[in-house]
This record gives C-alpha cells, sequence and structure tokens, in this order.
C-alpha cells in the first residue's frame, strides 16, 4: 500500500508539472508570430503571447490526428465503433469490435487514454490557463482580450463536450493550476449540470466575441454556432438547437453555404463555404503538420492486384482498416441518382490502369472484378476475404489532390465540421419542436442528386446522417445522444457485416459483443487512480 501510495504521487506530480507547462506551437499557418524569447511570462503577460497561446491550441487539437499510435488510431477510433463500418483488422478492428477498450485495464482503454482522455484535457487546462492570465493582463485592450478569450473558450468547451460524450463521469473547472492548488485531489465528477453551464458559458462568450469571416483555420461565430446547437440536441433543448443551426444557414452574414455538388465537399484543400472547422495541415505552411495515416486506414489495398497502382483517383495506398458495412452501402444504394457513392464520399470500383501488369485479355479503364463478396449468387464466397482486403468499396473522403499515391502516411487537412451537418441538426431539432423539416433535409438530398423525402422521423435522420456525414467521426455520438435503445438496436442490428464475413463471428462479431454499458467508455485504471478515492468510474466496469 506504501508502494502503491508513493507511485500515484509520483505519476501526480509527472502529470500537474505537464499540465502547468504551457508548450507552445510556432504555427506560422494561423498567421501568429511567436517572439523568439518563449516563457511563461512571455505567454501569461503580453498580448503577444497570450496570441500565441491561442495558436498553440489550434496545434493541440490537430495533435490526435498526428499522433502515430496503432496506425493513427486517434483519427479513426470512433469511426471503427459505429453502426456503419466494418473494422477489418488491426489494432483499430479490435476496438471496432468491442473486444479492446472495454475494461479499465485493458491496452485499449491504455490508448484512448493518451488519445482522448489526457489529450482533452491537456488542451482544457491550457485554455484554462490562456483564459485566466487575459483576464487580468494589462496594457491590452478590450477587444483583443475578448478575442483570445473567445478561442480559448470555444478550446475548451468543445474538449469537455468531446470528453463528456465519450466519458460521461467527467469533471470541469475553471481554475487555473498552482503550486498552491497542484495537488488538490479530484474527490468526484462534476454533475451534468455543472458541465452543460460551463461548455454553454464558453460558448457564448465565443458567440458573442468571434466574427463570421475569419482566416481559414480559425474558430468563427459559426464554428461556435454549429458546436452549441450539437450541446443543444445532447440537452435535448430543440428550440435552441434550431435557433443556433439556422443562425448558420440563413443569418444574413454568416459567409456559409452548401457547395454545389457532393464533388465539391472534399475537394482541394477543403477551404469553401461550407467547411466550418478544418484541421491544417499543408506542407507549404510553416508548423504545418505531421503526415497521419486517417485515409490509408478507409481505403482498400486494391493496388495489390495485377493491373493496378495506386493513384489518388481511385483513394490512394491504403490498408483496409474500416470500411463501410453492407448497411451503409444499401441506405447509399437506395436511390440510384445519389452521388454520394458514385466517388465522391465513396468509390464502389477499381479500374485497371497499368498496361506494364494488365491480366490478359483486360485493358486500362476495365472494371476489376476479380474477387467477388458473399451473396446470393456467391453464396460459398471462397474469395470474400480478399475482397474486403482489395475491392471493398472505401471512403475516400480523408484523400487530397496532392497526396503521394504511393504512401500511406499523407499530410491532407481535414474537415471537422461543415455545414451540411448544420442542415441536419436543423431538420431534426424542427422535427422535434416546430416547423417544417423538409427544407432542411432535402437540401442536403437535392445537393446529392437524391429524391427528396416527404416526411421525416428519427429513422429517417439516421439513415441522411449514415449518407452524408458517415466516416467524418460523428456517428457514435449521434447514436448515443438519441438513447439506449437507439444505439442498441443499431449495433447488434448492423455494426460490422455479420454472415457477410464469416470469420469475424462469435468473439469477432461486434453485434454479439456490443453491452449496453459500452455507451459510456471505461476511464483508464490509471487515470482514476490519480483521481480521489471517491471518484466514480462509469457503470458496469
Amino acid at each position: 500500500m506504501k508502494f502503491k501510495n508513493s507511485y500515484s504521487t509520483i505519476k501526480k506530480s509527472i502529470l500537474l508539472i505537464a499540465v502547468i507547462t504551457l508548450t507552445v506551437s510556432c504555427d506560422g499557418y494561423l498567421d501568429e508570430q511567436p517572439s523568439t524569447l518563449i516563457d511563461s511570462g512571455y505567454i501569461y503577460n503580453t498580448e503577444e503571447g497570450l496570441k500565441s497561446g491561442v495558436v498553440s491550441l489550434y496545434k493541440f487539437d490537430r495533435d490526435r490526428y498526428d499522433n502515430g499510435t496503432q496506425d493513427y488510431m486517434g483519427a479513426v477510433l470512433m469511426q471503427s465503433r459505429s453502426d456503419l463500418a466494418f473494422s477489418r483488422t488491426g489494432y483499430t478492428g479490435l476496438m471496432g469490435r468491442y473486444q479492446r477498450g472495454i475494461s479499465p485495464i485493458d491496452l485499449g482503454s491504455n490508448f484512448t487514454s493518451r488519445l482522448f482522455w489526457k489529450h482533452f484535457y491537456n488542451i482544457t487546462n491550457k485554455a484554462t490557463d490562456i483564459i485566466n492570465a487575459a483576464e487580468v493582463v494589462e496594457d491590452v485592450d478590450q477587444a483583443t482580450k475578448n478575442q483570445i478569450i473567445a478561442e480559448a473558450k470555444f478550446f475548451r468547451a468543445h474538449s469537455y463536450f468531446y470528453l463528456y460524450r465519450m466519458y460521461k463521469n467527467i469533471f470541469v473547472t475553471t481554475k487555473s493550476v498552482t503550486v498552491e492548488n497542484a495537488f488538490d485531489v479530484v474527490e468526484t465528477n462534476s454533475t451534468k449540470e455543472e458541465i452543460f453551464d460551463l461548455i454553454n458559458s464558453d460558448l457564448q462568450f465565443a458567440i458573442d466575441n468571434l466574427q463570421w469571416n475569419v482566416k481559414f483555420g480559425r474558430i468563427s461565430k459559426g464554428t461556435a454556432k454549429h458546436v452549441k446547437a450539437k450541446v443543444a440536441m445532447w440537452e435535448g433543448d430543440w428550440a435552441e438547437a434550431k435557433k443556433q443551426a439556422l443562425d448558420v444557414i440563413e443569418d444574413p452574414m454568416s459567409p456559409h453555404s452548401l457547395v454545389a455538388t457532393t464533388a465539391d465537399v472534399f475537394k482541394g484543400d477543403r477551404n469553401n463555404s461550407e467547411q466550418l472547422y478544418v484541421i491544417q495541415s499543408q506542407d507549404d505552411v510553416l508548423g504545418g503538420g505531421e503526415v497521419t495515416m486517417m485515409n490509408a486506414n478507409f481505403v482498400t489495398q486494391y493496388f495489390q492486384i495485377p493491373g493496378i497502382v495506386e493513384e489518388i483517383e481511385q483513394g490512394g495506398r491504403g490498408f483496409s482498416r474500416v470500411l463501410p458495412n453492407n448497411y451503409l452501402l444499401d441506405l447509399l444504394a437506395e436511390d440510384p441518382n445519389d452521388t454520394r457513392d458514385d466517388n465522391t464520399y465513396f468509390r464502389l470500383n477499381y479500374f485497371y490502369n497499368d498496361v506494364n501488369t494488365l491480366p490478359s485479355g483486360k485493358n486500362v479503364g476495365d472494371v476489376i472484378d476479380i474477387y467477388k463478396p458473399i451473396s446470393p449468387a456467391n453464396p460459398n464466397g471462397v474469395q470474400y476475404q480478399r475482397y474486403y482486403q482489395r475491392l471493398h468499396p472505401s471512403c475516400i473522403k480523408f484523400n487530397q489532390e496532392d497526396d503521394d499515391p504511393k504512401s500511406y502516411r499523407n499530410r491532407s487537412n481535414i474537415l471537422v465540421y461543415r455545414l451540411a451537418e448544420t442542415y441536419l441538426i436543423a431538420a431534426e431539432a424542427i422535427m422535434r419542436s416546430t416547423g417544417d423539416p423538409l427544407p432542411y433535409i432535402n437540401a442536403i438530398r437535392t445537393r446529392a442528386n437524391a429524391a427528396p423525402v416527404t416526411a421525416v422521423n428519427e429513422q429517417v435522420i439516421l439513415d441522411e446522417r449514415a449518407r452524408e456525414l458517415s466516416f467524418e467521426g460523428q456517428r457514435w455520438f449521434t447514436l448515443k445522444r438519441m438513447g439506449q435503445d437507439v444505439i442498441n438496436r443499431q449495433i447488434t442490428s448492423f455494426a460490422g457485416d455479420g454472415d457477410f464475413f464469416p470469420a469475424n463471428r462469435g468473439a469477432k462479431d461486434p453485434r454479439t459483443n456490443w453491452q449496453d454499458h459500452f455507451i459510456n467508455w471505461p476511464i483508464f485504471q490509471e487515470d482514476l487512480d490519480l483521481l480521489g478515492p471517491n471518484y466514480p468510474q462509469n457503470t458496469g466496469y
């Protein structure tokens, strides 16, 4: 027991030293130029220092995508745990199938602790330090202070919101860590009311003090309103969700509009009228980020087939970790005119493109069909595993025209929030309160060349969110928000690919592995040990 207490004290000391030390990034991609002298006095007591501190928050937010743990799991884990994905292999596959990340002591929970729990608490602590310093700094005009505080409060609110949606039993604070309170123990989790009061207060300050039009990559009034609408959905405050969403869509000052076609959404560097927040990671700017394998996780190994080599148009170089499942593909195929499965969001077919290795009788441009999935016409499915590995449809939302097609690792911008989701938030909020939701959901369908719907209910919303937003990291949270019955039904009915991939039956089947308490992630035991003795683990673990 004495050793355990000493070990806990050492761990607390390391954690708190990390919290107290603010690392500042030279991320010129946001046009801030830090001083040559970077220390805590400069950061917290000067206008330029505080601005540099804000820039560092963008860098820390990007760190989860840049982190190479288990093939860049931090960027793709939430996509693997949904009713829309088949998690084929790798550690991400273990997590997506609910074989790991399901107890407070397993390696998967250790990974999620680093990639999510510690990551977002790191951001909240640094944001809090900036907020508290900016509020009392001298010789800085109030408008500049408000801008600094608004961006920092957005990141604090956004990080606490993410933590709450994953873990539920979280704690929130507006106090900076100091020498005097560094070893104070957090006795218990914050109440839901305390959590949402702080999140809403921070987001309202951001809304009040941010501008609609900002430099690409920075948080804007529209970003804050979009997230506040999402928060209101979690509270069941449909009037507030409707108001915030409609402001982003319809306010005369809002610069946001849907791009013309689905082909335009993820085109280029994502700097378009639909984007609300883009993680920037470019080669030609200072502090342009690290490479990721986000795209590679979602794209098959089609290039291993003779007669085809990697090319960006067909997805780049992938290793088929997380794939759209048959449930999602069926939703996309319901309307034959829907363009979202027409090589814009997903690639369904691959084509021979290498004349030097073409099989006999094949031509460049021919569709590759050498592997067959299990189907009524192919009930034995001898080649189904090769089909999933090399020829299965892929999500291509995260490749970029200037990526290296022969590399698994690329430095590409990542679209985090966009206006299409705002439209679907508006449709759901109106459906659950007052007004006509049809114009908002049908704006999304019309853009995709799909026939308009004539009625809206919860399942229609779920289905349209699947078609439009799948693989963007929102689906699992949507299922959880809609309640235990909804997430139970969707996961146990549709997760993975069931009988279409027999190798994943039994212990590898997410439909059978799912348990009610997985609706909240386990708090990693080492994190729990750093908290007070009465701090609660989530129910079921």
